[in-house]
């Protein structure tokens, strides 16, 4: 939640921390439907990246998200922790941590399964140029 507010007054964490990334972690279905439906009709891309705590290769990729969401501003970047939101995974069909879901005018357009951080910034690329 630390990270919430920081965002709200502008990130007082250091740098390269998860505190002044652009990566808004959801811990409600409702608030993250909320956030799901204000971006269907946006055009603008949005990556949401599905782990969990205990998972290893969440644990490894999770410096490079917070890197791609600082590079990549025109992007909204978005984390669903599986346990804590279950309901959201299993709407998403998550069978495997981490997943990347790249949606565009609510609709995803593509999806990028295990910490394959090339692969998902290459895609990355190819969807926020495409309009």
């Amino acid at each position: 939640m630390g990270s919430f507010f920081s965002s709200l007054l502008g990130g007082s964490g250091g740098e390269g921390s998860p505190e002044s990334s652009h990566v808004q972690a959801f811990h409600s279905s409702a608030r993250w439907q909320l956030h799901l439906n204000s971006l269907k009709e946006s055009p603008k891309l949005m990556v949401i990246d599905f782990a969990a705590t205990w998972c290893g290769p969440c644990r490894t990729i999770e410096p490079h998200i917070h890197g791609l969401a600082d590079k990549y501003a025109d992007v909204s970047f978005a984390k669903i922790d599986v346990d804590e939101l279950p309901d959201v995974a299993q709407e998403f069909k998550v069978q495997a941590m981490p997943t990347f879901v790249l949606m565009k005018g609510g609709k995803e357009v593509d999806r990028v399964i295990g910490a394959k951080k090339d692969e998902l910034e290459k895609k990355i690329v190819k969807y926020r140029a495409t309009s």
